[in-house]
């Protein structure tokens, strides 16, 4: 019984194809591309209108020059939501909650902020790795737990998105085994643990957007301090 409880996160195959990959392809066809040749539609009004405002909010802080990662991280985020969205419908695979995923996401987007830096502004981004006002006895202690705390970065951006989404899935799992086994014993707490777990569904819904949000927000800050 717990091993089933962790097959969800087990990537399946049908006739030998990984159907991670049908998980993601499957949100690029849910949102459609505006074009001259129709009139848009609601959907597509509040889909341009969604990714003008994350834009601009995510880019207000941001010097003009990382303005060319506009399009990344607005894909990046929209993508992210799908992925986590769909993953919380029943028999669907979550393809956000495999860390190896999570880190193929982070560690090339951390990465290119910090070539970035060290091309276009090498003096700026060393001065990262040792505070202002450091007393002196002090500064290579500051520097190897800075130089730490920037390999930890897409350690963290990885971990956060995986176990966010899987303490929630597991979470979910649980209560509907639950409220299903209590429902022949005794109705009354299996109804009230239904209402439990449409509560926590309602916040796993949240979760999957503030995560997605948190990772782009992340990455936009990473990119702040190169450009």
């Amino acid at each position: 019984m717990t091993l089933s409880f962790f097959d969800q996160f087990s990537p399946a195959t049908f006739m030998g194809i990984p159907l991670i990959i049908l998980a993601l392809t499957l949100p690029w066809i849910l949102f459609p591309a505006p074009q001259s040749r129709c009139l848009n539609n609601r959907l597509l009004t509040l889909q341009s209108w969604f990714i003008r405002q994350f834009t601009h909010q995510l880019f207000l802080p941001i010097n003009q020059g990382g303005h060319k990662w506009a399009l990344l991280l607005a894909s990046m985020l929209i993508f992210l939501i799908s992925l986590n969205l769909l993953g919380i419908l029943p028999y669907t695979f979550t393809p956000t909650t495999q860390l190896s995923m999570n880190m193929g996401f982070a560690v090339p987007l951390w990465l290119a902020t910090i070539l970035i830096g060290a091309r276009y502004q090498p003096a700026h981004t060393l001065a990262h790795l040792l505070p202002v006002g450091t007393p002196g006895p002090l500064i290579p202690i500051l520097i190897m737990i800075e130089t730490i705390s920037l390999f930890i970065r897409p350690i963290a951006l990885g971990v956060r998105l995986t176990a966010n989404l899987t303490a929630g899935h597991l979470l979910i799992q649980l209560i509907s085994t639950a409220a299903f086994s209590l429902f022949s014993i005794m109705p009354m707490v299996s109804a009230l643990t239904t209402i439990l777990l449409l509560l926590l569904t309602i916040l796993e819904l949240a979760v999957a957007v503030i995560q997605a949000y948190v990772f782009v927000l992340l990455v936009s800050l990473y990119l702040q301090e190169s450009v």
